[in-house]
Order: C-alpha cells, then sequence, then structure tokens
C-alpha cells in the first residue's frame, strides 16, 4: 500500500547573505566590490591628478614678474592638490596590498569609490572653485600691477578654474544622489521569497521518481 505523499516547504537561501558570509571570512574581497563604482571614481582622480598638475606645471613655467604673485600661488596650489590626491590613491593600494585592515567599514572608507574619495572631489571642487573665483574677481580690480595681456590671462585662468571647480561639484552631487537613489532601490527589493515544493514519495522501486524528487530538493 502506498504511503500519501508529503510536501514540505524550503525556503533557498539568501544569496545576499550567503555572499556576505563569504566576504567576511575574505575581507581582502572587499576591495573589489562595486566595480564600476570603484572604476569611475579611480578614471576620476587620475583625470584630476594630471590635469591639476599638468595645469600647475604650466603656470608655474610661465611665471613672470609682473604675474609672478598669482600664477606662482595657483601653480603651487594646484601641484599640491594633484600631490594630494595621488598621495591618497597610493595609500589606499598599498593598505589594500599589506592586507592590514580588517574592518569593512574602513575597507568602504578607503577603497576607491569610498568615502575618501567623496571628501578628496569635494575637497578638490572647493579649492578649485574658490581660486577661479578669486582670480575672476581681481581680474576686473587691476590691483596686481599689471595691465593688458596679464588682466585676460588671469580673467581666462580664473574662469577655466571656476568652470572647472563648479562641474567638479556638480558631477559629485549627481554621484552622491545616484548612489542614494540605488541603494534605496536595492534596499526596497522585492521581499517575496520563493518556495519550493517538495514531494516524498515513499516507492523505492520507482528509482526515476527517487531521482526526481532528488533534483527538485537540490
Amino acid at each position: 500500500m502506498e504511503e500519501p505523499s508529503t510536501t514540505t516547504s524550503r525556503t533557498p537561501p539568501n544569496q545576499e547573505q550567503m555572499e556576505d558570509e563569504i566576504l567576511q571570512e575574505h575581507m581582502e574581497l572587499w576591495w573589489s566590490r562595486d566595480p564600476v563604482r570603484s572604476i569611475v571614481c579611480y578614471t576620476t582622480s587620475v583625470l584630476l591628478i594630471l590635469a591639476c598638475g599638468i595645469g600647475g606645471i604650466v603656470l608655474l613655467s610661465t611665471t613672470t614678474s609682473r604675474s609672478g604673485e598669482w600664477r606662482l600661488a595657483i601653480g603651487s596650489m594646484l601641484c599640491i592638490l594633484a600631490l594630494l590626491i595621488l598621495l591618497k590613491q597610493l595609500l589606499s593600494s598599498a593598505i589594500q596590498d599589506m592586507h592590514c585592515i580588517q574592518s569593512r567599514e574602513r575597507i568602504d572608507m578607503l577603497k576607491s569609490g569610498g568615502f575618501s574619495d567623496i571628501l578628496i572631489f569635494l575637497f578638490s571642487g572647493l579649492i578649485i572653485f574658490i581660486s577661479g573665483v578669486v582670480l575672476y574677481i581681481l581680474s576686473f580690480t587691476g590691483d596686481i600691477g599689471g595691465y593688458g595681456t596679464v588682466l585676460i590671462t588671469m580673467h581666462s585662468v580664473g574662469l577655466a578654474l571656476l568652470i572647472i571647480g563648479a562641474i567638479i561639484l556638480l558631477g559629485l552631487l549627481v554621484y552622491v544622489l545616484v548612489m542614494l537613489y540605488w541603494s534605496c532601490v536595492s534596499s526596497r527589493g522585492p521581499q517575496i521569497r520563493n518556495i519550493n515544493i517538495f514531494s516524498v514519495s515513499g516507492q523505492l522501486s520507482g528509482s526515476s521518481n527517487t531521482t526526481s524528487s532528488m533534483a527538485n530538493l537540490i
């Protein structure tokens, strides 16, 4: 006589929870999480380093007696800013290679695309924007002891810095809003989990039924 089939429900494991548990055992993998985000921030950092470095070197190399003060100040500021951004990238790479940090929060802060990059971009954008505003205003005052070409050059450099700083700040704002929106969408994901029905049969003579049941269980 056949035994009645019994039906049991089996909830599949949470995929995100399994990934987190695996990553907790291998903290070095946290550095490579969110690759698109990391690539975007790393590429932006490299472009910012090149732009600030080249701009600073050009201003320092073209310093003259009539425009020495503002060129020296802005050029030095851009070179120092480029070195600071480069130092952050080298520091993150060194810490990642040494595996000296085992905290998920600190890794999320120091890795490319983390909170430290947001602070770096905010600081860089503000410095460049403020420098551009100052030069743009000074180009209309004529209080630097030079006229004509010097004031025109100051006006152009100030306007360029102002626009670049505004672009950096606007891009950072868009980036933060997109990340916040993505986090909200991910947290509001579907909470309904699939339930698999596994039917256990008492007939051991039918090998095909047993195989099918085991396959459904897996």
